[in-house]
């Protein structure tokens, strides 16, 4: 892709919004907010973070474009999960699990269904941001390369953005603890090239914590 496909991908949108009427990012996020504060304001974190990532990825000015609202929409899927699975204060059991583990699916479906290019490319990376390297992830368990990789910035950022935040569940960690639970799951459950991005950025002080965690 050369920067010629920047003002293409915003004439798309621009078309897009036109065509719905009404702003689609911002009506999802109201829509996330209405259901859930702390996934809104997740998904603002992640695109942060997830932007960092892409740039020190080397990621190209389309594939950033496509990072950034997938990064943002990556949880949109969740609208369709029950309160009380959703926001409940305990631990899942199986098949409420199961049924969040649908999250991916039902946002991705959500994108398509609008019918533009774009958002068919946003809908993938979605899809699959809860992969894993070692094809033990969700829905599809791709693994390696098998996955875009969007999706695996998404990933990583998205477990690291989780571990350095409170839940009415659990406590936050140290970030330096969230750093060293990714790097030990290097080449299992997280793209190597993204954690290795995610580590320099943190060893050159680019991670900002204040932001992100």
């Amino acid at each position: 892709m050369t920067k010629d496909s920047n003002p293409e991908f915003k004439r798309r949108i621009s078309l897009l919004e036109s065509h719905v009427g009404f702003k689609l990012e911002t009506i999802l996020k109201h829509a996330l907010k209405a259901r859930d504060s702390y996934t809104l304001e997740h998904s603002e974190r992640v695109v942060f973070l997830a932007e960092q990532i892409g740039h020190q990825m080397g990621l190209n000015e389309h594939q950033m474009d496509i990072l950034s609202l997938a990064a943002g929409f990556h949880d949109i899927g969740k609208i369709g999960i029950a309160d009380q699975i959703l926001l409940k204060p305990g631990k899942l059991s199986g098949d409420e699990y199961n049924n969040i583990k649908q999250h991916p699916i039902i946002g991705a479906n959500m994108l398509r269904s609008l019918g533009n290019p774009v958002l068919e490319e946003v809908a993938l990376c979605v899809l699959h941001h809860h992969e894993q390297w070692d094809g033990k992830g969700y829905p599809d368990g791709l693994q390696g390369e098998e996955i875009p990789t969007i999706s695996r910035i998404i990933a990583v950022v998205d477990a690291y953005d989780a571990m350095t935040t409170t839940r009415s569940y659990r406590s936050e960690i140290e970030i330096q603890q969230a750093l060293e639970i990714i790097r030990q799951e290097s080449g299992k459950q997280f793209c190597p090239e993204a954690v290795q991005a995610i580590l320099e950025l943190r060893s050159k002080s680019h991670l900002n914590s204040q932001t992100c965690s």
